[in-house]
Parts: structure tokens; sequence; C-alpha cells
């Protein structure tokens, strides 16, 4: 990890992929979303800022995946499956980072994840972004 809380290093499980990534608010933006791609890969994703995203090494092992519209790319490490970021379907030129990816940093970290509803995306519904729920993460009392 570097100074800055919003500057912040991470990678894939196998660590063929590292990077780094200037966040737009710290962990502010965390989020999940309900489309059927986010629902089903499960991951907490923080909004890293315009132009915010380095990758220090594996660039040529990061493969990415596009559904629907096409307007979104996910990517994530051939070698390992782990999903790193995505470029947002909202904001092409915006990313998110998979927190789970950041190094030092869990999803469980985060007692509430505010949860979009990515079913009804504001590009086609014309709509306000808005909030599906908020998922919640407390500790076992046997967890230590």
């Amino acid at each position: 990890m570097t100074g800055s809380t919003n500057i912040r290093t991470g990678g894939c499980h196998c660590g063929a992929v590292r990077f780094e990534v200037t966040l737009s608010d710290s962990f502010k933006s965390i989020r999940r979303c309900t489309c059927s791609y986010c629902r089903m890969r499960g991951s907490v994703v923080a909004a890293v800022a315009p132009g915010g995203i380095k990758i220090l090494q594996g660039d040529d092992v990061l493969t990415s995946y596009r559904f629907n519209t096409k307007t979104a790319q996910h990517f994530f490490c051939s070698r390992c499956g782990i999903h790193t970021h995505h470029q947002r379907r909202s904001d092409p030129n915006r990313h998110a980072v998979n927190v789970a990816c950041l190094d030092g940093i869990s999803p469980f970290d985060f007692p509430e994840v505010p949860v979009t509803d990515g079913i009804n995306h504001p590009n086609d519904t014309g709509k306000p972004a808005r909030l599906a729920g908020t998922l919640r993460f407390e500790r076992s009392s046997e967890s230590g």
C-alpha cells in the first residue's frame, strides 16, 4: 500500500496480475449489484478515479468479458480466474475495482454494503440509479 488511503495496490489470486488504483473516494463508494453477472460473481467493488488504474504486471494474462449491451468490460486473470476490475457501463471512462483484490482489504471489512439495482440499469430505464438493498456482515462471536 502507498501513502494515500486512495492509492492502493492489489492483484489476482495467483499473483500474475498486479495493479495500482486511485480510488475516487476511499471506500465510500463500495457496492454490489443485482445484474445477472455481478449477482453470480458476488464481488464488492469500489469506484476508481478517472484514469486511476495502472496495470503493473500481467496485462498479457488479463482477459475481459462483455455481455448484453457490450458496454461494460469485466477483467479477470486468465490463469486463476479472479475478477480484478471492470469498466463501468454507466460511464465507460470509469472503472471499479474488486476490493478483495486490494492488498490488506477484505469485503468482510465492511459491515454494510449498498446493493444497486443493476437489473433496472439507468441506461435501460432512463431513470436515476436506485438502491436495491443493503448487504450486511456481522462477525460471529466465535470468529474472535
